[in-house]
């Protein structure tokens, strides 16, 4: 890609000679909260778990899991399987058990962009996506409107499911309101449609509403809830629902992947991710609010973040005045340079996410720190002032490669 940006990444980041230990950048990565690594409470509970084969029912530490995430979100059973997004592919299948179903989803729903087209592959299910409002939710009444056609027309396929996303990625973790769950249960009852919720981040709406999950869960037919991003295990995630919806679920899982076998393993790490939830989640919170806050304080024309959409853990910084695309700005917090040690007496490489052509996303996770945070906001403040001394870099807006969890 070229760019007349050579003067601003020569200021970045100057060649460093090897062995030059004293600029080994502290790294600070953002970019998910998926990249978190299990303590050392995980590893020892790992190496410890008691196993048994639980495609037989008959590993305690899955049991446990299952018996414990079931009670916290308010569903008579859950079964533990690899990922969130086979989660979500199993309460669609088990929801849609007719080819040719219809599920209504948002348009830049996780469900609905990132996971392959899984319902329609493998499910053989017709996707309706609406446009998601900024705060995550439907326009409740465009819901309405699009059930009420479909089941008036002989050609519409006929919906039979509604998705949601709590915390909603795309929208920057935003949280639904109980108001509005409420109100899309109350719509699928008069309907009979079935509610699913991609819960990924469920226990950062619960935080953020200091509230129990089974508060939130209550509107819903089946929830997922993935255990390796905020929870910060290294795997598996839980689909929850009423009994028998469970016990399908069962048959899907082997459908899709076979037996879990031995996975007390990972299940152990997820007991322990559930046990220290709260804290962790609401210290996540804070520094995702403290480095918004921060931005703001920059009162840079390159960057701004919406305070009042910072709700959770995630803060989209949006990037404007096109002298500086998404990409190049992460880029620029990635270097490390001999200027920014004897400016700011620190070498740090902050690693962020590209998310759109005019933004950067930032999620807060069990492996950042406060004083992390602190360093981020330093080095932003520094790629800011350096982007604002070549104000005519003739830089263009590039949209990222790639987005994802």
């Amino acid at each position: 890609m070229a760019h007349s940006s050579e003067g601003l990444t020569a200021g970045l980041q100057q060649a460093v000679p090897r062995g030059r230990s004293r600029l080994a950048p502290h790294v600070v990565d953002l970019r998910s909260d998926t990249v978190t690594r299990p303590c050392a409470a995980m590893r020892s509970a790992m190496a410890r778990a008691a196993v048994g084969d639980d495609d037989y029912g008959e590993d305690p530490t899955v049991n446990e899991l299952q018996h414990l995430a079931a009670g916290t979100l308010g569903m008579e059973e859950a079964l533990f399987v690899p990922t969130a997004t086979m989660a979500n592919l199993i309460a669609v299948m088990c929801h849609c058990q007719r080819r040719g179903a219809q599920v209504i989803l948002g348009r830049d729903s996780h469900l609905h962009v990132y996971e392959h087209g899984g319902i329609a592959q493998v499910a053989g299910v017709h996707s309706q996506a609406l446009p998601d409002l900024p705060d995550g939710t439907f326009d409740l009444e465009l819901l309405e409107l699009t059930v009420r056609e479909a089941h008036g027309s002989r050609y519409h396929p006929r919906p039979e499911l509604v998705c949601l996303e709590n915390t909603h990625s795309s929208a920057g973790g935003r949280v639904l309101p109980l108001a509005y769950l409420q109100q899309v249960r109350g719509l699928a009852d008069r309907y009979g449609l079935q509610v699913h919720m991609d819960g990924a981040r469920l226990m950062n709406a619960a935080v953020a509403q200091n509230i129990e999950p089974a508060r939130i869960t209550q509107h819903c037919d089946s929830v997922s809830l993935c255990f390796s991003k905020g929870l910060g295990a290294p795997a598996g995630a839980v689909l929850a629902g009423r009994k028998d919806f469970v016990a399908e679920a069962w048959r899907m899982r082997k459908l899709l992947g076979g037996g879990m076998r031995q996975a007390g393993v990972l299940a152990a790490a997820a007991l322990v991710g559930l046990e220290h939830m709260g804290v962790t989640l609401q210290r996540d919170h804070d520094n995702a609010w403290c480095f918004a806050e921060g931005v703001q304080e920059l009162n840079s024309p390159l960057c701004s973040v919406n305070l009042t959409a910072v709700e959770t853990n995630i803060v989209m910084v949006n990037i404007s005045g096109g002298c500086i695309s998404p990409a190049e700005l992460c880029e620029h917090l990635q270097a490390v340079s001999e200027e920014e040690l004897a400016t700011t007496g620190h070498a740090v490489s902050v690693l962020l996410f590209p998310w759109s052509a005019h933004t950067v996303r930032a999620v807060w996770h069990c492996d950042i720190s406060a004083h992390d945070t602190e360093l981020a906001k330093k080095k932003l403040e520094f790629v800011a002032r350096k982007c604002q001394e070549k104000p005519t870099l003739g830089l263009h807006p590039t949209p990222p490669s790639a987005r994802g969890a």
